[in-house]
């Protein structure tokens, strides 16, 4: 196999969140993941393997309608691209043991996403996850 240029290594990273996230097409991870796929989530998880990566993404999507990931940003170093993503959707399902608000969210959030021989391998995730919280009502920010 020939080696992969920069621009290759971040078409594939971007896939995840431009075909998988915004457009929920969860049959493509069967493609676009490696067998021994990793996800260390942002609440302290890691996602191990291709269904269980599918079965979170379906109860996120569940979760969130008119889902949207825009890669706002992205910078590549080797076989990892580093992305700024803006996530956005509507809380229409359960998520973290939240009850649907119907509040619209909009949060920024970090990925870093390494590719293995074509595949993603591995991403890391860094949401803005007290944003996210207050927008969903769970949380409210501590006063100064």
């Amino acid at each position: 196999m020939s080696q992969r240029t920069t621009d290759d290594i971040e078409q594939i990273a971007r896939q995840y969140p431009e075909e998988v996230a915004t457009k929920g097409n969860l049959d493509h991870l069967e493609d676009l993941l490696a067998d021994d796929y990793v996800e260390h989530g942002p609440f302290g998880e890691d996602v191990r393997g291709r269904d269980a990566d599918v079965e979170k993404m379906r109860e996120f999507l569940n979760a969130f309608e008119n889902f949207e990931a825009t890669v706002e940003d992205a910078v590549t170093e080797g076989d990892t691209v580093a992305m700024r993503v803006t996530l956005r959707g509507t809380h229409e399902g359960p998520f973290q043991g939240i009850e649907p608000t119907g509040n619209s969210i909009e949060v920024q959030n970090m990925v870093f996403t390494r590719v293995e021989d074509g595949k993603i391998a591995e991403r890391w995730l860094q949401i803005d996850t007290l944003g996210l919280m207050e927008q969903l009502d769970a949380v409210e920010r501590p006063s100064k």
